[in-house]
């Protein structure tokens, strides 16, 4: 297992050397006042939930500024159209399968189509994607975006290098130099659309754990490779957290692999679907975690988030929604981990 990770960063690496300079230039721009662009795609060939709902304010701010548009999805795997199941403006998936080669003929049936169909713009989301900067240059557009580092926006804003945030800086920038006028709103957030019986479903859930009226914490105890707090970090905690916050219930979400840090000691909820997890956490007061996908789908349906960091670069993968923050906990013990919590409650 260590052999194949040890290839595959050294493909990222490779891959990355190889495409840092494809399109690096924007030669062409024109200021055109009559600059019309409906036909969109947006690429992110990632799988990880993360990634993809990190993806969620791009896809918001094309729609907040060309709410006439039809937005394809240049993404992998199939969890895509979970995401954005409720967004009106998403006219296609382009999905290349997870794992390539157990699927050739369909992962280069969708390298071709970027070629066959016509669009106004192409958007790649992350500069750092080698396969992203490829597939716009592949994409058969009037204007390609590749969404290159900006030292002057870097300097602007402070919030530049998170990962949701610096695309939308690059592409207000670029289509300014289009003609646009210039965009100066509040960058969206993570955002998932939750309907009113999935909202409803989410309530019910919770409930049925806790049977009664008071608010809820949840924490998820999972995350990957030296991300992961051990069983002893999150048992000191909880008992910190019971103590510092005796009016709530302290729930945990489980992960897919139905493993606790917490040893199932305390009243949890588990499921496979999203959108069912997103609705369960849309009714919780507080939702405390390590970086990883939940902590990202617990900012996409807007409850107060609390991403605990240690390895990870908090900078570019922060919650940002009402009330969330990242806490590095390099720098501070549990219990300004709980002081800083009871900021958001």
């Amino acid at each position: 297992m260590k052999i194949k990770k040890k290839i595959n960063t050294a493909r990222r690496s490779l891959m990355r050397r190889l495409t840092k300079n494809i399109g690096k230039s924007n030669a062409g721009i024109k200021n055109n006042q009559n600059t019309k662009i409906q036909r969109i795609l947006i690429s992110r060939p990632n799988h990880r939930l993360g990634n993809l709902l990190l993806l969620t304010p791009l896809v918001q701010e094309v729609i907040n500024t060309f709410p006439d548009s039809r937005i394809d999805l240049f993404v992998k795997g199939g969890v895509t159209p979970i995401i954005y199941k409720n967004y009106k403006n998403i006219h296609r998936y382009n999905q290349l399968p997870k794992k390539p080669f157990s699927s050739l003929g369909k992962y280069i049936k969708g390298w071709f189509q970027l070629k066959f169909r016509k669009y106004d713009l192409a958007i790649n989301s992350n500069p750092g994607s080698s396969s992203g900067r490829l597939s716009i240059l592949a994409t058969n557009a009037t204007y390609k975006f590749f969404g290159d580092h900006d030292d002057e926006l870097n300097s602007k804003y402070p919030d530049y290098n998170h990962d949701a945030k610096k695309t939308i800086y690059n592409l207000r920038k670029y289509l300014t130099e289009l003609g646009f006028p210039e965009n100066n709103s509040e960058i969206p957030p993570l955002k998932i659309i939750l309907d009113q019986e999935e909202l409803e479903t989410g309530r019910a859930n919770v409930q049925k754990i806790v049977q009664n009226n008071k608010k809820t914490i949840c924490l998820f105890t999972n995350a990957t490779g030296a991300k992961i707090y051990s069983e002893e970090w999150w048992n000191t905690f909880y008992e910190k957290l019971k103590t510092a916050f005796p009016d709530y219930n302290i729930i945990e979400l489980l992960p897919v692999e139905n493993i606790s840090k917490l040893n199932f000691k305390i009243p949890n909820f588990y499921s496979t679907d999203i959108r069912e997890m997103g609705g369960f956490l849309a009714n919780c007061a507080l939702f405390v975690a390590a970086d990883n996908g939940v902590m990202h789908l617990a900012s996409s349906v807007n409850v107060p988030t609390i991403g605990l960091f240690k390895v990870t670069d908090e900078t570019m993968y922060q919650p940002y929604n009402d009330k969330s923050f990242s806490i590095n906990t390099n720098n501070v013990d549990q219990d300004k981990v709980i002081d800083l919590i009871k900021t958001s409650l």
